[in-house]
């Protein structure tokens, strides 16, 4: 089984969906810092308090694809009961104070202006000191990582040697800069909802069971790929006049577990087809995965496929960034696929 930080990322590639994986996109971190380039070519990259150095904060940098676009900032602030977030902080960098920053109360989220981005991301690449301070209590990010991270982002999005580049700036003309990509227009289909639930004879689940393994031979499936209690028992879902939605537990962790989605044939050799080891819902016509990266569930990654009328494909893919505490649920939304899905009328 996979490790708890690699489990938020397992959703990222479950799906064996055509045509996701040909999508542009990135998942990169290093130290304190992480990178989520959408296929869209947007990109955000996540910095965090250093793990030993409370109260704990984070700070968000976004940037859209295309040239002369600008970066923008987030700062989040923990949930945290011994350090409340204050609705004003003041923003420093090596010192020199950068004005204020108000905090929302319901989300502890502030925007830095632009000014203030324009301070910080120097400070950044070269260890600065950034902190936010506020009635006695100061909030810090590490720069541990940030190098790699924002050189990463530029290479993702074209940016090397442009004047607009973060990390190596050059004379490269920002009409080289690569433009953003629309994101994928999936139509969702309408499935058929019965009364009453499929059923299955024995024989067919024998059958069908056996189809199933043929499709997870590489062990991602270890409750289908091998005997085991429970291994005849298939949840069935109508699709279509000649198409189930089959499902059935694949593996189980410590706080984690992931189901199995295929679609096959109502009569043999059914030609199971499989869609991801790795939800943890259905519902309508959209499969979902939910994965904690740990148990306090400060950190998840998330996924979705939806009915096309022919198969199911991926239609996002994100996680919520480090397991730092931050929020419960994780602090941001970092995807690495998203799409507009027009639902079935």
């Amino acid at each position: 089984m996979p490790t708890s930080r690699q489990l938020i990322y397992l959703v990222l590639a479950a799906s064996t969906s055509a045509g996701a994986s040909d999508l542009p996109s990135i998942s990169f971190s290093h130290k304190d810092w992480e990178l989520a380039c959408d296929n869209t070519r947007t990109c955000r990259a996540a910095g965090y308090h250093a793990e030993d150095d409370g109260p704990n904060g984070t700070i968000l940098l976004t940037r859209s694809a295309g040239p002369n676009q600008p970066v923008t900032a987030q700062l989040q602030l923990a949930d945290d009961e011994q350090h409340p977030a204050p609705r004003q902080l003041t923003l420093t960098v090596d010192g020199h104070d950068m004005g204020t920053v108000s905090v929302d109360a319901k989300s502890n989220i502030g925007n830095l202006s632009p000014a203030q981005v324009q301070a910080l991301l120097p400070a950044l690449l070269k260890d600065g000191r950034i902190a936010w301070q506020a009635k006695g209590t100061t909030w810090t990010i590490s720069t541990a990582g940030a190098n790699a991270v924002l050189l990463k982002m530029d290479e993702f999005q074209g940016r090397l040697a442009t004047p607009g580049a973060l990390v190596r700036k050059g004379n490269r003309p920002e009409t080289s800069v690569p433009p953003p990509l629309p994101a994928p227009e999936i139509k969702a289909a309408a499935v058929i909802h019965d009364s009453k639930p499929a059923t299955l004879t024995m024989a067919q689940t024998r059958d069908l069971m056996a189809a199933l393994r043929k499709t997870v031979k590489d062990g991602s499936c270890e409750l289908v790929d091998r005997k085991s209690e429970g291994a005849d028992t298939l949840d069935v879902h109508r699709l279509t006049k000649n198409e189930l939605l089959v499902s059935h537990a694949c593996w189980t962790a410590a706080y984690n577990s992931g189901d199995g989605y295929w679609v096959v044939y109502t009569e043999p050799p059914y030609s199971a087809v499989l869609v991801t080891t790795s939800a943890t819902d259905y519902d309508d016509g959209v499969i979902s995965s939910m994965q904690k990266g740990r148990g306090i569930g400060d950190c998840i990654g998330t996924a979705t496929w939806t009915w096309d009328g022919k198969s199911f494909v991926q239609t996002s893919a994100a996680t919520t960034g480090m397991c730092r505490q931050i929020a419960a649920g994780g602090a941001w939304e970092l995807p690495t696929l998203v799409t507009r899905v027009h639902k079935a009328r």
